[in-house]
C-alpha cells in the first residue's frame, strides 16, 4: 500500500526551508546573455510569444517578442516573471524513491524506472489491465499529450487515462461539438476589435487572460458595446456598458431570457436559421416561457438588465461572445455553453469578420491537450474511441490490432471514485496536481492513501508528488521542445531554451523508457519531439482536428498555423464556418434546446451562502509554479475570502478579520476581504493554495453528466469570524531560516 505523504517537516529538511517562494530578485539583469530564444509563455492558453535570455545554460531574463502577432510583446505579470522558477531550490534534479523510515531519497534512473514498470506489471497481472490508471496534463505539449495517449493504450493497455484538462474546457468542447460539430474557438482574436457588441460570460479576462483585454479595448475604441455577466465586478466589468451580477448557476436565465426578447422583437436571422441550422423550432418553444420576469428569477438580477442585454446584442451588425470557466464549472456546464451559443447562431453572426464565438482556454495547452488522445473517450485527431473506423485508422498508424486498443475509460473524478472502490490500484501522473486542483480534497487524499502504487512525473515536489512512491524528475517547458495550440487554435512552437538540470530528464524520454520496460520499445522509437509530431500529424490526418499540413518549419515561418490544416499547401483555418459550412454531416449548425436546472448543492438554512472559486492575476492553477516565484507571491501571498459589506456586517466581520469558510466537506481559514464587487449572497476564494488553504477542501464532487467537469463554481458554505489561526508552515520556514 502507498504510504502517507511526506510531511512538511520532512520536506523542509530534504528540500530546503522555503516551500513556497524565492526572493523576488534572484538574478543580475545586467548580465549579457549568450543567446536570446524566441519561444512562448508556459502558462495560460493565450501562449504569448516571449524571448528568453540565456547565460551558461540558465534562463536569466526575458525580452518582449513584438513580432509575434497574438500579444505583440505584451505580457502579464506571470509572463514577465515566468523565467524565475528555473533556478528554484525546489527543482527536482534526480528521480526519488520513498524508502522506509527515511522519506524520499535519490536513486538511479534504472532503479526508478524498473520500479515503475515492475509495479504496473504486478498490479495488472493481479487485478487486470484497467486496474492501473494514467493522468495526463493540459500543460503538456501536443507531442507529450499524444505520447501519453499512445502509451496508455499500447504500452500500459489500460482504458483509464484522463487529464487535468477535464477540469477546464470540456463543457465548452462538448457544447461546441453538439452545435457546430467541432471543438475550437470559431475565430481568431483579430476579429474581436471588429465586433460592435461583445458579451463576456463567466470570464475574468483582466486577471485570467490579460492580453485579451487589449483586443476588447480596441473594440471599445471602434464603438463596441460591452456586456459582462459575472457574480463579481471583475476589472473588465468595471468598464462594461452593461454589467449583469448574475447569481452563480443562473446563466441560462440570462441567455434564454435574451433569446426570448430577441424573438419577440425580430432580432433573429430567420433566413440564416432556415438555410443553415436544424432544431430551431424546439429552441423557440423552449424559450417561450423565459419572459424577462421568469428569467430574472433564475438569474437573480432585475428583468430590465436582461432586456437591456438583448437590446445591445440583438440588433448589432457584428458581435462576439466570449466565455470561460464561470459558465462551464457546473453540473449543467454543457447546457450553459449551448444556451450561450444559441444566441450566436440565432443571429447568424458567425463565420465572418467580427462575428464569432470563443471559449477562453485556461490551461496552457488546454486546446491541443484534449485533441491528441489523452482523454478517456478520444483518440488522436479528435477521433471517437468507440467509432470502429476511427479505431481502425489509429490502429494502422500505431501498428497494432484494432481490437487491442481499449475502449472508453473513466474520466478523472470517476478514476478517484474507482480508487476508493478498490477497482484501480495504481496510478501514474504527469504535470497534474489533484491534491490542489480536484474538488473535495479530503476524498482525494484518502484515495491516494488507498493506492498500492503511485508515481508522479514532475519538475517540482508538488502536493500530489508528496504521496508518490516514485517521483520522476521531469522537464520544464523551456527544457524541452514541442508545440502547443493556443486559444485561437493556432499551433505554435516552444523551442528548447536550456537543458534539464543535473539528472532530470525530458518527459517524453521518461515515457518512452517506461514503455520499453513494458515490452513496447518498438512502438516508441522516437529520437526527438519532432518525430513524435510527425507521427501525430499522420494520426490526426482526416480527423476533426487535422494537423497533417502543419510542420515545425511552417509554424516558425508563419508565426503559427491554425488547424484544421489538411495539406502542406493549405493555409490553415483561422476562422471556422466561413461560407456557413458547419462540421456536421449535413453541413448545418444544430440548435440545442436548453432548460435551466438547479446546482447539485444549493444554499440552504444550514449553509446559507454560495461559494464560488477562481483565479487571481499573479497565480496559475494549482500554484505549483507561481507559488515558487517570489515576485508573484508578493502580489497575492495568501488566499482571501471576498465578501460584500452587507454580508460582512450581518456576520460581524471587518476587513482583515480571519474567517472560517466551511462546507459539508471541509473548510479554510483565511482573511476576509470586504468588497462591494461581489453579490451579497456569494463569497469568493481563489484556489491556488494547498492544505489548510485549499478552496477545494470545500467544493463538491458532483460532475456534469456530459462533460464530467466538476461543479467548482457553486457549493453551499457558512462563514464565521474566528481567531487568528496557528500558521504551521510559516513557523517551520522561520525556524529553518526561510526567506520572508
Amino acid at each position: 500500500m502507498a504510504k502517507p505523504p511526506v510531511t512538511i517537516p520532512e520536506l523542509v529538511s530534504q528540500f530546503g526551508p522555503t516551500l513556497n517562494r524565492i526572493p523576488a530578485h534572484g538574478w543580475n539583469a545586467e548580465v549579457e546573455p549568450d543567446r536570446i530564444v524566441k519561444t512562448h509563455c508556459c502558462f495560460c492558453g493565450q501562449q504569448c510569444g516571449i524571448q528568453l535570455k540565456v547565460k551558461d545554460n540558465r534562463v536569466i531574463g526575458f525580452e518582449p517578442w513584438e513580432d509575434f502577432p497574438f500579444n505583440q510583446g505584451r505580457l502579464c505579470p506571470k509572463g514577465v516573471k515566468r523565467y524565475m522558477q528555473d533556478e528554484h531550490r525546489d527543482r527536482l534534479k534526480a528521480p526519488l524513491m520513498r524508502k522506509e523510515g527515511t522519506g524520499f531519497v535519490p536513486v538511479s534512473w534504472d532503479e526508478a524506472l524498473d520500479k515503475v514498470a515492475g509495479e504496473i506489471k504486478r498490479i495488472q497481472q493481479t487485478h487486470g489491465p484497467d486496474s492501473f490508471a494514467l493522468l495526463g496534463g493540459a500543460s503538456l505539449t501536443n507531442e507529450k499529450a499524444y505520447l501519453m495517449g499512445k502509451f496508455a493504450r499500447v504500452a500500459v493497455k489500460t482504458a483509464n487515462i484522463d487529464y487535468n484538462g477535464r477540469l477546464c474546457m470540456v463543457s465548452a468542447a462538448a457544447a461546441s461539438k453538439k452545435v457546430f460539430g467541432i471543438d475550437r474557438a470559431a475565430n481568431p482574436w483579430s476579429d474581436i476589435p471588429l465586433a460592435r457588441a461583445i458579451l463576456i460570460a463567466g470570464a475574468n479576462i483582466a486577471e485570467c487572460a490579460p492580453i485579451t483585454t487589449n483586443y476588447l479595448w480596441q473594440a471599445r475604441e471602434n464603438g463596441a458595446k460591452l456586456i459582462v455577466m459575472d457574480p463579481r465586478i471583475t476589472p473588465i466589468a468595471r468598464n462594461a456598458d452593461l454589467y449583469i451580477p448574475v447569481r452563480p448557476g443562473g446563466d441560462i436565465g440570462v441567455f434564454n431570457g435574451m433569446l426570448h426578447i430577441m424573438i419577440e422583437r425580430g432580432w433573429i436571422n430567420r433566413e440564416f436559421i432556415a438555410q443553415h441550422t436544424t432544431g430551431w423550432e424546439q429552441v423557440e418553444e423552449t424559450v417561450r416561457k423565459y419572459t424577462p420576469e421568469y428569467a430574472s428569477r433564475i438569474a437573480g438580477v432585475p428583468a430590465s438588465m436582461i432586456v437591456k442585454a438583448a437590446e445591445i446584442w440583438g440588433p448589432a451588425s457584428t458581435s462576439f461572445l466570449l466565455h470561460a470557466r464561470g459558465i462551464e464549472h457546473h453540473t449543467k456546464g454543457v447546457l450553459n455553453c449551448m444556451a450561450a451559443i444559441n444566441l450566436v447562431v440565432a443571429t447568424g453572426r458567425i463565420g465572418r469578420e467580427g462575428c464569432g464565438y470563443a471559449m477562453i482556454t485556461g490551461q496552457g495547452n488546454g486546446q491541443g491537450g484534449r485533441e491528441q488522445g489523452q482523454k478517456c473517450d478520444q483518440l488522436p485527431g479528435g477521433r471517437d474511441i468507440e467509432n470502429p473506423e476511427h479505431r481502425k485508422y489509429i490502429a494502422g498508424v500505431w501498428g497494432v490490432p484494432e481490437e487491442s486498443i481499449p475502449h472508453k475509460g473513466l474520466s478523472i473524478i470517476p478514476i478517484f471514485e474507482a480508487i476508493h472502490a478498490g477497482k484501480i490500484k495504481g496510478l501514474l501522473a504527469i504535470s497534474s496536481n489533484p491534491m490542489v486542483s480536484l474538488p473535495n480534497n479530503s476524498y482525494i487524499r484518502e484515495a491516494f492513501e488507498k493506492l498500492e502504487f503511485f508515481s508522479q512525473i514532475d519538475f517540482f515536489m508538488s502536493e500530489t508528488a508528496r504521496h508518490a512512491d516514485v517521483v520522476l524528475a521531469g522537464s520544464l517547458m523551456e527544457e524541452d521542445e514541442g508545440t502547443t495550440t493556443n486559444v485561437e487554435g493556432r499551433v505554435i512552437h516552444h523551442k528548447k531554451v536550456v537543458d534539464p538540470p543535473d539528472d532530470a530528464r525530458v518527459d517524453w524520454k521518461i515515457i518512452c523508457d517506461i514503455a520499453a520496460r513494458l515490452g513496447q520499445a518498438g512502438k516508441f522509437t522516437f529520437d526527438s519531439p519532432k518525430e513524435i509530431f510527425d507521427e501525430l500529424r499522420v494520426a490526426s490526418k482526416g480527423g476533426i482536428c487535422d494537423y497533417y499540413g502543419i510542420t515545425w518549419d511552417r509554424i516558425d515561418r508563419e508565426y503559427g498555423v491554425c488547424w484544421p490544416c489538411p495539406s502542406a499547401d493549405h493555409p490553415g483555418t483561422p476562422r471556422l464556418y466561413e461560407g456557413n459550412k458547419f462540421n456536421h454531416p449535413d453541413g448545418k449548425a444544430h440548435f440545442q434546446p436548453v432548460e435551466w436546472q438547479p446546482a447539485a448543492e444549493e444554499a440552504d438554512g444550514e449553509y446559507p451562502i454560495i461559494l464560488t472559486t477562481g483565479r487571481v492575476v499573479s497565480h496559475y492553477l494549482s500554484g505549483t509554479q507561481t507559488r515558487r516565484i517570489g515576485a508573484l507571491v508578493d502580489q497575492y501571498p495568501q488566499p482571501l475570502c471576498e465578501m460584500h459589506p452587507q454580508l460582512a456586517a450581518k456576520l460581524g466581520i471587518a476587513e482583515g478579520d480571519f474567517v472560517k469558510v466551511e462546507s459539508r466537506r471541509g473548510s479554510v481559514t483565511v482573511r476576509a476581504s470586504v468588497v462591494k464587487t461581489i453579490r451579497p449572497d456569494t463569497v469568493f476564494v481563489p484556489y491556488h493554495w494547498p492544505l489548510d488553504r485549499a478552496a477545494n477542501n470545500m467544493t463538491v464532487r458532483a460532475i456534469d453528466p456530459i462533460s464530467n467537469i466538476p461543479e467548482y463554481k457553486i457549493c453551499a458554505v457558512r462563514v464565521s469570524k474566528v481567531p487568528e489561526p496557528h500558521d504551521a508552515i510559516a513557523e517551520l520556514e522561520m525556524e529553518a531560516g526561510g526567506v520572508r
